[in-house]
């Protein structure tokens, strides 16, 4: 949980603050620390009902596509490759590959018209 209170800190520093954030039921995000936190911040939590992934369909397409454009097509020696391989695609995916769902464009050039 602190990790991921880490990583919503650091994006809303980036992105600025959501009013929600929905959560499937991990551990992580049903921790008390998070609850805290998400009060602390007037961040509602919405979690999906368990053993229905479709509520939260955006993250699961997402880890469609890494699996069928990142995980099923390497081989990885170590950790830190597999991190090299991840960070190399997903910034190819957040900047060059076109989004059907969004007009055709990479998410940033989305971003940076907003």
């Amino acid at each position: 949980a602190l990790r991921v209170i880490r990583a919503l800190d650091q994006i809303i520093e980036w992105r600025g603050k959501p009013a929600a954030l929905r959560c499937d039921n991990g551990p992580e995000y049903i921790s008390q620390a998070l609850v805290e936190w998400a009060n602390r911040n007037r961040i509602t939590l919405i979690y999906i009902q368990p053993g229905k992934p479709t509520q939260n369909a955006y993250i699961e397409r997402f880890n469609r596509t890494a699996r069928h454009e990142w995980l099923d097509l390497h081989e990885f020696i170590s950790v830190a490759h597999a991190q090299l391989l991840a960070t190399q695609w997903l910034w190819q995916y957040n900047n060059e590959r076109p989004n059907t769902a969004i007009g055709g464009i990479p998410p940033t050039q989305l971003l940076q018209a907003a």
